[in-house]
């Protein structure tokens, strides 16, 4: 684990955002109860998330479409809160950096790793727009 005050600019690279911190499981837990879609981003210190993963999602949530919600936990500081978001990832691999959308509690949508170290912010960030129209739009009558 790092000191906190190294992790300051990272987490409110994300919370300056709108993206709300969920540090225990109960917090996961709550936030994804809630009805509708949530971004869930599994953060970390890691060169990919910050060149890549927090860019592309702050520049994927100025689009028209986003999900209801936004939640992010911490790899390697927030511990229990990390496994209990990658507890909704069923039959996936942990990943940090990740951006998953939840719809209802349930996977729709998972970015991992892989993606993200071999792409470009605005790349990845193209990936999350297309993955909010898909999963995230709200049917008109």
């Amino acid at each position: 684990m790092y000191p906190e005050i190294m992790l300051i600019p990272m987490r409110e690279e994300l919370t300056r955002a709108g993206i709300k911190e969920a540090r225990t499981a109960a917090e996961v837990d709550a936030s994804l109860a809630q009805p509708g879609t949530t971004l869930l981003v599994v953060n970390s210190i890691c060169g990919c998330a910050a060149g890549k993963m927090r860019p592309a999602v702050r520049m994927a949530l100025q689009h028209a479409i986003t999900p209801s919600q936004a939640i992010t936990v911490f790899a390697g500081q927030d511990a229990e809160a990390t496994e209990r978001a990658r507890g909704y990832f069923a039959g996936n691999p942990p990943s940090s950096p990740a951006v998953a959308i939840l719809r209802d509690g349930q996977l729709v949508y998972l970015m991992q790793r892989s993606a993200i170290e071999s792409s470009t912010a605005p790349a990845i960030a193209e990936e999350l727009t297309r993955a909010f129209e898909a999963h995230c739009a709200t049917a008109t009558a």
